[in-house]
């Protein structure tokens, strides 16, 4: 006769499951990479960010280097092929232009009050070149007779973002300290001090001055 064997005779383990032994944050795999996929995957990039063409290609080489970590094939080669012709479509489709995507990042980092080494900083860690990033900001700047006017203009943003100098609301203050804080941001001593001392009515003449 065969023994009809109840559940409660079972051990406790083959009755219930240990939610501990479960695997549940075993992520997929990436995607192999293909031409259909640099470009959906490129597209989705660029609706969200603008870019130059070094620093998506440095952005999309990263999802094929960790895709390659998954996947045998294609090759570095293959991969390296298909990319630079995503490249080549999206410059000819207008959605990667180093011009444009330069200009447009000199125009909204001296908005922030970034410094001119600051802004050279930044792009350079972009992949564009110092002389282009230089000429760009020149472009940017001749709304005013020299850089250096910019220059104070952006420091002046820079003391407004973080409440220095004359838009200071404490009594008290380290003049040093805010001092420091504008030379960490790339400002040159003369242009920082001379920021610090300017009064409130004369700073915010200056950022009304500005046409960008």
């Amino acid at each position: 006769m065969n023994k009809i064997i109840d559940s409660q005779d079972k051990p406790l383990a083959e009755n219930i499951k240990n939610p501990a032994t479960r695997d549940k944050s075993a992520p997929k795999p990436p995607r192999k990479i293909t031409k259909k996929y640099l470009h959906n995957s490129g597209l989705a990039y660029l609706q969200r960010f603008t870019s130059g063409v070094e620093n998506f290609r440095s952005v999309m080489m990263r999802k094929i280097k960790k895709s390659m970590k998954h996947h045998e094939t294609p090759t570095m080669d293959e991969c390296n092929d298909m990319l630079n012709e995503t490249i080549e479509n999206f410059t000819r489709m207008g959605l990667l232009n180093d011009d444009a995507y330069l200009k447009g990042m000199v125009i909204s980092y001296r908005r922030r009050g970034l410094s001119k080494n600051m802004i050279l900083q930044k792009l350079q860690q972009k992949r564009l070149s110092q002389t282009d990033i230089i000429d760009a900001l020149k472009d940017h700047d001749d709304t005013h007779e020299t850089m250096e006017d910019f220059e104070f203009i952006a420091c002046i943003r820079l003391m407004r973002r973080k409440r220095l100098g004359p838009y200071r609301t404490k009594p008290d203050f380290d003049f040093n300290k805010e001092l420091s804080t504008l030379a960490r941001a790339g400002f040159g001593f003369d242009i920082a001090q001379k920021a610090l001392k300017t009064d409130l009515d004369t700073a915010e003449e200056y950022l009304h001055s500005v046409i960008s």
